[in-house]
């Protein structure tokens, strides 16, 4: 099989027209770069030069071999500018894959402040709508880092990122006891709630939260949209329990914490050890992911 090495042995010794100069130029003894030449004649099966008194020249399937060699040294040489690119951060493409809310919530400012930093970095972004769809499409190899929960039996680096806050948005005419700052879920029991749509993670997590304290939640309307939830809750038709940095600015709905509290883990993880242009994404996630945003904090405080 033909390398690069030789063809870059090919394409020297016929730009310069000469074994020795050839030699010279590529720091290698004369006898081992007709060596070189040698096996890639035998490897394409044929003589690519005359080997004249003064001089050489091309043979037929050496004119015919000669622009691809060219053409594979130039890829090659392009594939390491693009690697240099990425390693210092100047250029490239970063896969990033992760679940609806969190590319709601979390992810906003950590791109904004990622784009400043690095403008010359491409993000495609993969969102999925359960944990186990994103587990399954980061070991499919469909993204060079995945933010979620912590994944069951997973062999690659995991980042822990902290903990997920999640309250409850409720219609702003809701009364309620002067001070109170949390509502007990079991209190809930009897309301209409704003559910999520089955193959939602936030579904299983709602579900499971009602279960603890002793009731399913009853449902009045179902919504693919995550980010649709507490503006449902703020008009009226129900009850949202939803991560608490996807509550919007101005919300005029009631934010309230949930007794007992509902929270869980986020991570970011890859398959492999982090090239460097994924690490220095993950660090910068890490530095910057807002779980309780000060808007929401500061709803919280209004409760009492």
């Amino acid at each position: 099989m033909a390398t690069l090495r030789q063809f870059e042995y090919l394409v020297t010794v016929v730009d310069t027209g000469s074994f020795t100069r050839a030699a010279e130029l590529l720091h290698v003894t004369q006898p081992a770069l007709s060596h070189q030449v040698r096996a890639l004649e035998k490897a394409v099966g044929g003589a690519l030069l005359e080997r004249l008194p003064r001089a050489v020249r091309l043979t037929p399937m050496g004119r015919a071999v000669l622009p691809h060699a060219r053409a594979a040294l130039a890829d090659a040489e392009r594939l390491r500018a693009a690697a240099r690119s990425a390693a210092g951060l100047d250029s490239g493409e970063l896969e990033l894959a992760t679940v609806y809310s969190v590319s709601l919530g979390i992810l906003p400012p950590v791109l904004r402040a990622w784009r400043r930093a690095h403008p010359g970095v491409r993000i495609r972004l993969r969102e999925y709508a359960h944990n186990e769809e994103l587990r399954a499409a980061m070991a499919a190899g469909q993204a060079d880092v995945a933010v979620g929960t912590q994944p069951a039996d997973w062999e690659g680096p995991i980042r822990e990122l902290g903990v997920e806050e999640f309250v409850l948005a409720l219609p702003p005419e809701d009364a309620e006891p002067e001070g109170c700052r949390r509502v007990p879920l079991a209190e809930l029991a009897e309301r209409d709630w704003v559910h999520y749509a089955p193959g939602n993670g936030l579904a299983d997590l709602l579900d499971a939260a009602c279960a603890e304290a002793g009731f399913r939640p009853r449902v009045a309307v179902r919504t693919e949209q995550t980010a649709a939830a507490p503006l449902l809750a703020a008009a009226g038709l129900g009850v949202a329990l939803v991560p608490a940095n996807i509550v919007p600015p101005g919300f005029d709905g009631l934010v309230r914490r949930p007794e007992p509290p509902v929270r869980r883990a986020l991570v970011a993880y890859t398959r492999t050890r982090p090239d460097p242009l994924t690490a220095a994404f993950v660090d910068l996630l890490a530095r910057q992911a807002c779980l309780l945003p000060p808007q929401v904090a500061a709803l919280l405080a209004e409760g009492g």
